[in-house]
């Protein structure tokens, strides 16, 4: 297979884009930024674990759950990841492992994933600012906020991917360095006992699961932006494990502190209690500096999920599935149609509550995923022997093991949606199941234009 970053870009049917040999790639430090903030962001949103199960299983949890849930899915980002470097992601793989049909409604299921998911920032951010801001709170100024707030993130990511790596360190550097100085003023105040507090007759199992699900999922979605990696061969699997490590941490040392710092009240455990936590450990101003790392750090999630989303969209028009119009660069190297289109979509759903926001993107994610464990399973048996820079050091029987624990956890997920949810869902996928015949249609009629640029890798011509 052929790398396609090494390779001067090939434009789809007019000589329009610039050519990938001129557009900064994105390296190591920046791209662990942006895999942290499609997976986390930080600690804020795993308070529910504490209310929903008490400090132990909260601590178990976000200590198991990436045995079982995250690692399987970082190593299958890793090993596919570089067997494909290109845009696209988890859409060429499921195309090369069960055809473009399929490749298709993995695309849509988990760009409108995405999209449901981004929806969510621009809202949590103005809950964070509407207690300084009453005017926020509802009607037409909040609605204004909305609009610009994310009429300016979508600048951000228009302007280039690289700018969008280095805000995400940044971001990043600023919402976990409070965590660090609420750690080291909570060392006197540590009484271990209050770890091991559990009453298994009280678990919220539902609530619980569904936190720890939503806060480490998405590991696979900076496999859509591949192609614009420098040396992904090497530098996507290090920034996954490095990823790997600053996100359990980011989780379960905040937690191990506000749980052991503070005599527990369950009750209390729900979204923003770390800032009441900051307050009593080290005062108002710690306090202030967590409101605003989490109301940042949503901003942070935004720029790399659309990052993500708009990339996936070109890869896709790439390889011949949406029209030419999806694969035009800007003049930064950024893909404008997907990224408006992306941005949209936001937009339309941002009236959705967070309840509906989270059980909706869950639902069409565990879809997703099941697919990319066929396409991973199916590729190794059927082609045993191509290229993969990065391999999982298993074999057949090892691979299929590898999906068995993550599968039944989604199952377990798809089982605690409502049925509202599941209404919406199916809805969705319908949808996706009457547009790829569509777009084959209107391509037919010429309708619109579709390319494919020739020097995409392929496991066909392995």
């Amino acid at each position: 297979m052929e790398e396609p970053n090494n390779a001067g870009y090939v434009a789809l049917g007019e000589a329009s884009f610039p050519t990938l040999d001129k557009l900064q790639k994105v390296s190591v430090i920046p791209l662990v930024f942006l895999i942290f903030y499609e997976v986390s962001g930080g600690p804020f949103g795993v308070e529910d674990s504490v209310q929903a199960a008490g400090p132990l299983l909260a601590l178990l949890g976000f200590l198991l759950f990436p045995l079982i849930w995250s690692i399987p899915e970082a190593l299958i980002t890793a090993e596919m990841g570089t067997m494909f470097p290109e845009n696209g992601g988890y859409v060429v793989w499921v195309s090369s492992a069960l055809g473009p049909f399929w490749g298709f409604q993995q695309g849509w299921m988990k760009w409108l994933s995405g999209v449901i998911d981004n929806a969510l920032y621009p809202v949590l951010f103005l809950d964070y600012l509407k207690s300084a801001i009453p005017a926020l709170e509802g009607g037409i100024p909040r609605i204004v906020a909305v609009l610009a707030l994310t009429a300016a993130l979508t600048y951000m990511n228009y302007r280039g991917l690289s700018i969008v790596g280095w805000v995400a360190i940044l971001l990043g550097v600023f919402s976990l360095l409070p965590f660090v100085l609420m750690g080291l003023v909570a060392i006197p105040k540590l009484e271990p006992s209050r770890w091991f507090v559990v009453d298994f007759s009280n678990v919220d199992w539902g609530l619980y699961l569904n936190t720890l699900f939503w806060n480490l999922n998405y590991w696979d979605s900076i496999s859509t932006l591949a192609g614009e990696v420098e040396n992904p061969n090497k530098t996507l699997p290090k920034a996954l494990f490095y990823a790997l490590i600053l996100v359990v941490s980011a989780y379960f040392f905040p937690l191990l502190i506000g749980t052991g710092a503070v005599p527990l009240d369950q009750a209390m455990w729900s979204d923003g209690y770390f800032s009441e936590i900051g307050k009593i450990l080290g005062g108002v101003w710690l306090r202030s500096w967590i409101q605003g790392a989490s109301a940042f750090s949503n901003m942070g999630m935004f720029v790399a999920e659309m990052s993500s989303d708009s990339f996936q969209l070109l890869g896709m028009a790439e390889r011949g599935m949406l029209p030419e119009i999806f694969g035009k660069r800007s003049r930064y190297g950024t893909p404008l149609t997907g990224i408006l289109f992306s941005a949209s979509g936001v937009i339309l759903l941002s009236w959705l509550s967070f309840q509906e926001i989270v059980a909706a993107e869950n639902f069409l994610y565990c879809f997703g995923m099941i697919m990319e464990f066929i396409a991973f399973v199916k590729l190794r048996m059927d082609y045993p022997a191509a290229p993969r820079p990065y391999k999982i050091p298993v074999g057949t029987v090892g691979a299929i093991l590898i999906c068995i624990p993550p599968t039944l956890l989604i199952l377990v997920v798809l089982t605690l949606a409502s049925l509202k949810v599941m209404a919406i869902s199916s809805v969705a996928l319908i949808i996706g199941l009457i547009m790829k015949p569509c777009l084959d249609y209107a391509e037919k009629k010429r309708w619109f234009r579709f390319s494919k640029i020739s020097d995409l890798s392929s496991i066909h011509s392995v």
